[in-house]
């Protein structure tokens, strides 16, 4: 709490360097709930209980505390330009501090930490605390026995006083947790070793990032075989006829059994399907157009054909490929990724044989040599032929047992209503893509230039001085010395202008909005102009994000590469950049659907508050009926401040918002918002009662559903950790809510798809945002797809509320989106003022 979010171009690299990891095949653990330490700390332990010597390489000083005898801890450190690395063992923490690794928890305890939003004890900084663990040994010690008496100085003995249960929460958030269990952490050290990079994967990734040294670096070579494999190749390709026939042997085949086990590898823009066959293994390797234009034509009528099964492993990217070459993958589908999804939503991602070890104790290296190994030759020149015919046999040994857990769960009819059948919705979504006016862009981002330097030279009047505005140091001296503001927190490094500091530093002068403005216009301008430019598509002149089905363990859709999901929406400047987001032509419009407070409206449902539900059954505004109810204002006599309050409890209760978070972000005291929140909870007691029993429910199972029965394991609540378990409470309760809107928004996109399909349209699907739908109607469609979107959404589940979803339409996504709401509040505001 009290961090920034992850800066938006980060986290639209974060795919992208896992993708690289995976390629070097280096090992990457991760689980929600828990900090990067708390995983180090786990697999050190592990480590030093099988006797092993463990190094951990890092930049924060947190670590030491797990020092020991067998753990150490490197440390860069850089000084006048020059980074070496400082080793630490208990000796060297000892000389360094004058305290044990251990001890350094208690020494955290006592001076906090703002950047980990430990509050320590005010007043008590690093020195401080670490003359008082020194002389008493630790914290429990200052506390026992009349030991505060020996504090000769008053000012500190009554700080400890005053702050001991402050002292005390500090340290258990500390305290870096050992005890993550073998899901997150296999205990299995094998799984660690470092393996040689995948060198033709590595190089593709390189290549494409332009990463030319990285290249160099690593010694990677472009995937092109040597000479004896060129000639391998060429003798290869002289028997082409046998290898087609082998395909087309192999396509009967599946055809005789109805059904077809596959797994596609991707590498840049070839593609490997490995085949399992009941007699034989088989794979072909698409490289270029005639290897794909071969490939649709012997096995494109296995994935149009209705009645044959397909079976395969993160399907979509073949769904796409196959889509391009003009192939509609119809019939039952079942992808094991996606099934391990629902099993478990945690882990973000699903190699196949990480899979195959949970469910069938696959052990990779006991494994037969036919299914490690592939026929001799290759087809096409394949370097993933093995690999893909071994996907392929865990597939087949995998869809029974995974199929028999989901049934077991109840989870039949999500995975094949909404999740399996969703897959060809995001294929086709991709396929299309969003048409961007290239022109329109780079008007918005000279715009934004304007707009900057106009911000900057308001900054430096007000400032009486020119400074770097991106240098966070330069910026602190203009704050903090020259025009003598007060520091809100204090780093390493001086004191700091971070964003929340900016927030709290709001009315001590008049610099402070324009250094926020300035920041908002410089992200957007370096994020979301040039950035979408380059990822427009030459041929089609429409960007084609990627949909993640498996990313978010809400149940949610992500976009990557690039996240259109993440366009700024709160700033007018950030909502413009939608004006370039256009039609195909001009004869197509953008109709945008949003579902009207359907979280709330979930919340009613789940909770059965019978006020709520009256509030959505005569069609009342949830937020001002709150705001009247829990502030005592008559509906007429309301404010947009004082709905704008109810607005902030009412969705701040769905994700268990508590006194601190509301009192800061409505500038409130924290009695003023626990007053606030128990007041809601008096008027909706449904909702109250709602809170606790899904916490118990949680508790007693260890995971909580959706509406679709979708799960989320919860072993938070039952840590013994205070933090962690209040997170759990959080997650407990929000979970069905949020869940519940990710799926009733899937089964949506799912319809309204199929009926534009059966119906013949050429309107289509082609963005998804959180609770909001996109079509590219033709216009002489409009009204009917209008209507088949509305209905689809507002139908997508029965609620004991209605759903409602707005559509609305226009030439650009802006204009769909706001016009609208903009020209409805100006109207508004002219009728208030009597000039209407």
């Amino acid at each position: 709490a009290g961090r920034r979010a992850m800066p938006a171009e980060l986290v639209m690299q974060v795919p992208v360097i896992k993708d690289v990891l995976d390629a070097m095949n280096i090992s990457r653990l991760e689980s929600e709930g828990f900090e990067a330490d708390d995983i180090i700390g786990t697999l050190s332990d592990r480590a030093e209980k099988l006797g092993l010597d463990v190094v951990i390489v890092t930049g924060d000083k947190d670590v030491f505390q797990l020092v020991s005898d067998n753990v150490k801890v490197k440390m860069p450190v850089t000084r006048q330009g020059t980074t070496t690395t400082e080793d630490y063992d208990p000796e060297t923490v000892m000389k360094r501090y004058g305290v044990t690794p251990d001890s350094m928890i208690d020494v955290k305890a006592l001076m906090g930490d703002p950047s980990d939003n430990i509050p320590g004890i005010p007043g008590i900084g690093e020195k401080t605390a670490l003359e008082l663990i020194k002389k008493f040994g630790s914290l429990n010690k200052i506390y026992e026995n009349g030991n505060l008496d020996k504090i000769a100085r008053k000012t500190l003995r009554e700080k400890l006083e005053n702050n001991k249960e402050l002292a005390y929460m500090s340290r258990r958030l500390s305290v870096i947790r050992r005890d993550i269990d073998d899901d997150c952490c296999p205990s299995d050290i094998s799984i660690y070793k470092r393996k040689p990079v995948d060198n033709d994967r590595l190089y593709s990734l390189f290549k494409r990032l332009e990463f030319k040294s990285m290249i160099k670096k690593f010694g990677l070579s472009e995937p092109v075989e040597e000479e004896a494999e060129s000639e391998k190749n060429e003798k290869a390709f002289k028997q082409g006829k046998k290898h087609l026939s082998e395909a087309v042997t192999a396509a009967e085949e599946i055809k005789m059994e109805g059904a077809v086990y596959f797994y596609a590898i991707k590498t840049g823009e070839s593609m490997t399907v490995g085949f399992n066959l009941k007699t034989a293994i088989f794979h072909f390797h698409i490289s270029d157009p005639e290897s794909k234009q071969e490939f649709i034509k012997i096995f494109g009528k296995i994935f149009s054909d209705p009645n044959i099964k397909k079976y395969g492993h993160d399907i979509k990217d073949l769904v796409l490929e196959l889509l391009k070459g003009g192939v509609e993958t119809n019939g039952k589908v079942f992808d094991t990724s996606i099934a391990a999804y629902l099993i478990n939503p945690s882990p973000g991602a699903y190699p196949i044989k990480n899979i195959a070890r949970e469910i069938l104790k696959y052990d990779e290296a006991a494994a037969p040599a036919d299914l490690l190994n592939g026929p001799e030759g290759t087809y096409f020149g394949s370097n993933n032929a093995a690999e893909a015919e071994n996907g392929a046999a865990l597939v087949r040994a995998l869809v029974k047992p995974m199929y028999e857990i989901i049934k077991a769960n109840g989870q039949l009819e999500l995975l094949d209503e909404i999740e399996f059948p969703l897959i060809r919705v995001l294929a086709h979504m991709e396929h299309s893509g969003f048409r961007v006016d290239p022109d329109k862009l780079r008007d918005f981002a000279f715009e934004l230039d304007n707009r900057i330097a106009a911000v900057e030279i308001k900054i430096f009047i007000l400032a009486g001085t020119k400074f770097n505005l991106n240098s966070p140091k330069q910026l602190s001296t203009v704050l903090f010395e020259k025009l003598g503001l007060p520091p809100v927190k204090k780093t390493k490094t001086g004191y700091s202008t971070d964003m929340d500091v900016l927030t709290e530093l709001i009315g001590t002068n008049d610099i402070i909005p324009e250094i926020i403005d300035y920041r908002q216009l410089a992200k957007l301008r370096s994020t979301y102009t040039d950035a979408l430019i380059s990822v427009i598509d030459e041929k089609t002149g429409r960007i084609h994000t990627s949909f993640r089905q498996t990313a978010a363990v809400t149940g949610r859709i992500s976009s990557t590469e690039p996240n259109l999901q993440n366009i700024p929406v709160k700033l007018e400047m950030g909502r413009k950049i939608r004006k370039a987001f256009v039609p195909e032509n001009e004869n197509y419009v953008l109709l945008d659907a949003d579902y009207s407070q359907i979280e709330l409206r979930i919340l009613a449902h789940i909770s059965d508050d019978e006020n709520m539900k009256k509030t959505f059954a005569d069609n009342m505004d949830i937020h001002t009926i709150t705001a009247s109810q829990v502030f005592s204002v008559p509906v007429e006599e309301m404010t947009p401040e004082i709905r704008n309050r109810a607005k902030a409890v009412n969705f701040g209760i769905i994700y268990g918002i508590g006194d601190f978070s509301l009192a800061r972000d409505l500038g409130i005291t924290r009695k003023e918002a626990r007053e606030y929140i128990d007041g809601y909870l008096d008027r909706y007691p449904g909702v109250r009662l709602y809170m606790k029993e899904i916490v118990e429910f949680g508790r007693e199972n260890g995971y909580v559903l959706t509406l679709m029965n979708r799960r989320r394991y919860l072993p938070e609540l039952k840590s013994p950790a205070f933090n962690t378990r209040s997170f759990g409470e959080r997650i407990a309760f929000n979970t069905p809510v949020q869940g519940s809107a990710a799926d009733i928004i899937k089964k949506a996109m799912v319809d309204v798809h199929k009926r534009l399909k059966e119906g013949g349209f050429k309107s289509r699907l082609i963005l998804q945002v959180h609770d909001e739908l996109i079509i590219e109607a033709l216009k002489e469609e409009k009204e009917a797809v209008r209507k088949i979107l509305k209905e689809c959404m507002e139908n997508a589940v029965k609620l004991t509320v209605p759903l409602i979803a707005e559509v609305k339409e226009g030439n650009s996504w802006y204009e769909a989106k706001y016009v609208f709401c903009i020209l409805a509040r100006d109207i508004s505001n002219r009728m208030k003022g009597g000039s209407a």
